[in-house]
């Protein structure tokens, strides 16, 4: 179920990412799945999942600038 739960949270992210930078989707998911974000996301013991998306995609961006 939280398996699920993650998954869906990603979807969301991803999407929300690619409308950001105005990218397709599939470029977007790269990005994500090859970004410091995404490691602290799959860690339950970081906390990151828990947070809203939002704030999640802000942190992202902000990896993204460097």
């Amino acid at each position: 179920m939280r398996d699920q739960v993650l998954w869906r949270k990603t979807g969301r992210i991803v999407a929300m990412l690619s409308e950001r930078l105005n990218i397709d989707v599939e470029l977007a998911l790269d990005i994500f799945y090859n970004s410091h974000t995404y490691e602290l996301m799959s860690n339950p013991d970081s906390g990151l999942q828990l947070q809203s998306d939002q704030y999640i995609l802000a942190d992202l961006l902000r990896e993204l600038e460097v």
